[in-house]
């Protein structure tokens, strides 16, 4: 959105491109979550056959602690969107393209804080920490679309 925001003002642009981006995002970050928890999972059950073979196995219902793939997908596309579906709606309602970028970047950094904390709560890291380090990707990823977009659709001549 940062990016279509930064070479269209036209707010229909920016809401198919928020649109696109957060179902591309959730897809994206599932597929992700899906191919490493799949990895993980058949590491460990490896690891498990190998114990087996060694005869220092327990069998104490390990298979029922491997990890899901599909439920981590879900999790990730789910958490994706939620962060991404709040400047989508905050910037709808914004009609000034530069104040609507203002309140992209707000909200945005509000939705990052949180998954900041969240995950440090969840983990039991330092809060401060985690969400800073969330908050500044965030920050991070949303400039470099901003500038790298207003460099190729505004210095070149390109119909976005």
């Amino acid at each position: 959105m940062m990016g279509v925001a930064s070479v269209k003002e036209d707010i229909k642009a920016v809401i198919v491109a928020g649109f696109a981006g957060l179902v591309a995002g959730a897809c994206s970050m599932a597929i992700g979550e899906f191919v490493s928890v799949c990895t993980q999972r058949d590491v460990e059950i490896a690891q498990m056959k190998r114990e087996k073979l060694k005869g220092s196995s327990k069998s104490d219902g390990n298979d029922e602690k491997l990890p899901n793939p599909a439920q981590a997908a879900a999790a990730s596309a789910l958490a994706f969107a939620i962060g991404a579906v709040l400047p989508l709606l905050a910037a709808a309602f914004v009609r000034q393209p530069m104040v609507r970028m203002a309140v992209l970047v707000a909200v945005a950094s509000v939705a990052l804080v949180v998954f900041g904390v969240v995950g440090a709560l969840l983990g039991r890291t330092s809060v401060v920490k985690s969400s800073a380090r969330v908050l500044v990707g965030g920050w991070m990823a949303m400039g470099t679309t901003f500038g790298l977009t207003k460099l190729i659709g505004s210095n070149h001549g390109m119909q976005i």
